[in-house]
């Protein structure tokens, strides 16, 4: 059974983009495993701390090279990505053998679906300069993605609830992950 790991690019414990990962797991049902990685207590990138390994880069790493995709859910913060999902991919592009830049990281080649819910652009932009970062890295983005544009009530209430249409985009980016 293939192993999803789901990113979310928002820490906030009532966020919209895991309300989507929610809705994602459910429509994945029993096709294929899939676990949410916690990296709410990784450091901020630190050459001074990469050696030794710290324990939690090393759960992170392990999580991922174990994984046969991800699937990224992020909201859009001026018109980019969170700070601390950079963070994150950042400790992933660095080699998993110290100063080896020759050798493939964990990240190298896992196809990776990106969707985003957020503001009224429906985190365009932070999809695309996430798909750009991404592609550098030698990592296998899926064309098609999900933006979603969350509605005005929501922000008042922390509830989204997805249409029809939005659970169908949902729908194909997992028949397009798992395949």
């Amino acid at each position: 059974m293939k192993k999803i790991l789901f990113v979310i690019g928002s820490l906030r414990a009532k966020s919209f983009n895991r309300q989507v990962a929610n809705v994602a797991k459910e429509i994945i049902g029993n096709r294929a495993e899939v676990q949410e990685l916690d990296y709410s207590d990784l450091p901020l990138l630190n050459q001074d701390i990469e050696q030794p390994e710290p324990a939690i880069v090393a759960r992170i790493r392990n999580a991922v090279a174990e994984a046969d995709g991800l699937w990224i859910f992020t909201p859009e913060y001026n018109m980019s990505y969170p700070g601390h999902l950079k963070n994150l991919l950042d400790w992933l592009s660095r080699p998993v053998k110290f100063m080896d830049y020759g050798t493939p990281t964990c990240i190298n080649g896992k196809r990776v679906a990106i969707s985003g819910a957020g503001g009224k652009a429906a985190t365009a932009d932070c999809r695309k300069k996430l798909t750009e970062l991404l592609t550098f890295m030698k990592v296998e983005v899926l064309p098609e993605q999900l933006g979603i544009a969350v509605p005005a009530e929501a922000w008042g209430t922390d509830v989204l609830v997805l249409t029809d249409e939005q659970k169908g985009g949902l729908k194909a980016l997992t028949d397009a992950l798992l395949n």
